[in-house]
């Protein structure tokens, strides 16, 4: 079996003979029913291959979809001039970056089709190449715009850019509904949707098929499709780990599985790390590895965000469906980013609940955070495990020790106050301690204290902000934390802490 890893183009991919999930009967759907759409999906989600296949459709390219579910759909299977923007490679922190990249596009459109010395701006020439395409064709245009976002993501941390590129986005765009005499179809993807002043407040004609039932698996794959395609990898992969197909799929499930792009819909797997599993046979973190969010911690800075309230959210539709670049809220941009998804919805007061997809997500997104928030810099994690082995073998002592230099000499480092730099250090400390010890209640109504089991172990953990260990301690005994132990044969270790703000550091810590 040959997977399409990293392949965007539909043509290479059937020609070469690689493993396809079908998605063309949307392309059918999409194209019979409208003529106008965006999507929003995250990152090495099959967005780009999925406008590969409208261009494939709309070129009239038959031959490419025998053995697919539209093939006998489609009786025309006409020839349109097809317009593609990419905007996924480009870097739009140059102040005339926009410009351009979308000015090279428009002139090779000129080239084909014609230009006028009138036609002094990128709008003007966009809107005058689309109307002698479709004349000189006799057929509607194909307007297909891939990461159509991108200028506005890179741009979060200079808003005077941001803005220039907002602008002239705004502008461009907005020709697709001057035009839309010559055009038969457009369709347009991103990241993210932007809300308010947006570059798409002139389209209100685009349909957002983003959180549309009808199409919620237009990208990524299901379970079903998962085995429909791949049981044959599905097998190799449970015999390099020794394991059964039900247990390979649970891995599978628990490590890849879990999106949801609205409430009550079937959960979609990664594809990206679904693909390069079962091609390597080994469970990695392959998505998370291929790009880093630096963009998401710039919001979680700007915005001195508090990290146990991430998986706590709940927010309206009108929050996660349209992100407002002036927000105080960086929640949205996480969301449509594909580190937060939906896991449930309140009819009543029409919130959606939110949380961390799966496990590759929730670990690579912990583990990327933990470095910001201490001195250990690039060897937290590290250090993390060096902490469970620490748990696990009933040294308290120096578990304490190495968590008093985790945090030494911070201070260049905090985001926002003392008090929400320790809540969000020591909640990434907890919670990736978790995956592999149980670790249970990180935090409780804005204080920070934890238990920690291990086979032979158990630890309870109370922490104080400016006040002394004694009277953490003192709240472990008086509130009888230890009661649910009682008749535990294991040791129980319980461990007071005092976090100071002057030094961002631990002070002193008890343990009895």
């Amino acid at each position: 079996m040959k997977y399409p890893i990293g392949i965007q183009d539909f043509v290479k991919l059937r020609q070469g003979g690689f493993a396809y999930v079908d998605k063309t009967k949307f392309v059918y759907k999409l194209a019979d029913e409208g003529s106008y759409y965006f999507l929003s999906r995250p990152r090495r989600f099959g967005k780009s291959l999925f406008l590969s296949t409208l261009e494939a459709y709309f070129l009239g390219r038959k031959e490419l979809f025998e053995g697919l579910a539209i093939y006998d759909m489609e009786k025309e299977w006409k020839s349109h001039p097809i317009f593609y923007i990419d905007l996924n490679t480009a870097n739009f922190r140059d102040e005339n970056s926009l410009y351009e990249v979308l000015n090279s596009h428009v002139s090779v459109w000129e080239e084909m089709y014609g230009a006028r010395e009138y036609e002094t701006t990128l709008a003007l020439r966009f809107k005058g190449v689309i109307a002698r395409a479709a004349e000189k064709e006799g057929r509607g245009v194909v307007i297909l715009i891939d990461e159509y976002d991108k200028p506005i993501l890179q741009t979060l941390r200079n808003q005077e850019l941001q803005e220039k590129h907002r602008s002239l986005l705004k502008s461009f765009y907005s020709v697709l509904k001057t035009q839309d005499r010559y055009i038969r179809f457009a369709f347009i993807t991103g990241v993210t949707k932007f809300g308010k002043v947006s570059v798409f407040s002139d389209l209100n004609n685009l349909m957002d098929i983003s959180m549309d039932q009808r199409y919620i698996s237009i990208c990524g794959m299901t379970q079903d499709e998962l085995l429909y395609n791949f049981r044959e990898g599905i097998e190799q992969l449970g015999e390099a780990y020794g394991d059964t197909e039900e247990e390979t799929l649970n891995k599978l499930k628990i490590r890849y599985d879990g999106y949801h792009f609205e409430e009550d819909t079937v959960g979609i797997y990664n594809p990206f790390s679904v693909l390069n599993t079962l091609a390597k046979l080994r469970y990695k973190d392959y998505w998370f590895e291929t790009g880093t969010p630096t963009f998401l911690v710039d919001l979680l800075k700007m915005h001195n965000y508090r990290l146990p309230d991430i998986t706590r959210e709940k927010v309206s539709d009108d929050v996660i469906n349209s992100v407002d670049s002036m927000s105080t809220n960086p929640i949205p941009v996480i969301y449509q980013s594909g580190y937060l998804t939906i896991k449930g919805y309140d009819e009543r007061f029409k919130k959606y609940r939110l949380g961390f997809p799966n496990k590759e997500v929730e670990e690579g997104f912990l583990n990327f955070l933990l470095p910001l928030y201490t001195s250990a810099g690039n060897n937290s994690p590290f250090m993390v495990d060096e902490f469970v082995q620490d748990v696990e073998s009933g040294n308290p002592e120096r578990f304490m020790q190495r968590m008093k230099a985790f945090f030494a000499d911070t201070s260049y480092q905090v985001v926002g106050n003392a008090e929400l730099y320790f809540q969000n250090a020591m909640y990434l400390v907890f919670k990736i301690m978790g995956f592999y010890t149980q670790v249970e209640r990180p935090t409780s109504d804005g204080r920070i204290d934890a238990i920690i089991q291990t086979p032979d172990y158990i630890y309870i953990i109370e922490c104080k902000l400016d006040r002394t260990a004694d009277e953490a301690l003192r709240q472990i005994n008086d509130s009888d934390y230890a009661a649910p132990f009682s008749m535990d044969k294991r040791r129980i270790y319980k461990i007071g802490v005092n976090f100071s703000s002057q030094t961002r550091g631990v002070e002193q810590w008890i343990i009895e």
